[in-house]
């Protein structure tokens, strides 16, 4: 009788980073420890596919910051495929590539609430539903309809965001307790946001 080989189960947190604060590292761990994963991989991407381009600081610094959040969590790592890529790239692209290199994991893309709505606009969606599950974490008050299968997660709700984060580097308020020291301080040797 064949015995059935385990899949892995790895949840993907995919963002700009810019930067890393505690709400995204709370979501990552939360999904791996609720949904049972092995490891969330955190992927910062090289530039934001949306029409809307975010101004953003060098991939290098968001890398070193997220090296730096992660440094003791054991079930989080980073997936630098994006980044590696450079220019701009698409989550299915993304997702394609990596379900190549491990046909043998089952992969969990984490969003947030607000990016339900969005999934229609998503390049290639139907397509990309087949390469992974999504997993929507819950960050207001009342669901959103979703016509695509989407996993809910009821988390704490936080209304940090990196774009607050950056205005406060620029006023020079330091956001103790919104974001780890060592990134904090990462931040401030490097100078990092005092532009607007």
């Amino acid at each position: 009788m064949l015995e059935k080989v385990k899949r892995n189960k790895i949840g993907i947190l995919g963002g700009n980073f810019n930067p890393v604060h505690f709400t995204h590292l709370m979501m990552a761990d939360q999904v791996a420890q609720r949904l049972d994963l092995d490891k969330v991989w955190l992927m910062p991407e090289a530039l934001p596919p949306h029409v809307d381009e975010k101004r953003t600081i060098s991939a290098e610094h968001r890398v070193n910051m997220l090296e730096l959040a992660i440094t003791d969590n054991p079930r989080l790592a980073l997936e630098l495929g994006e980044v590696e890529r450079g220019g701009k790239s698409y989550t299915y692209d993304t997702m394609k590539l990596l379900t190549q290199d491990y046909p043998d994991t089952d992969f969990y893309f984490i969003i947030g609430s607000d990016m339900v709505e969005y999934l229609p606009k998503w390049y290639k969606i139907e397509a990309l539903l087949d390469l992974v599950q999504f997993v929507a974490v819950q960050r207001s008050a009342s669901p959103i309809e979703s016509p695509y299968p989407v996993q809910w997660l009821d988390l704490p709700l936080s209304s940090v965001s990196s774009t607050s984060l950056r205005k406060m580097f620029k006023e020079g308020i330091e956001p103790a307790y919104l974001m780890p020291q060592s990134v904090i301080d990462y931040i401030k040797k490097n100078k990092l946001y005092l532009e607007g």
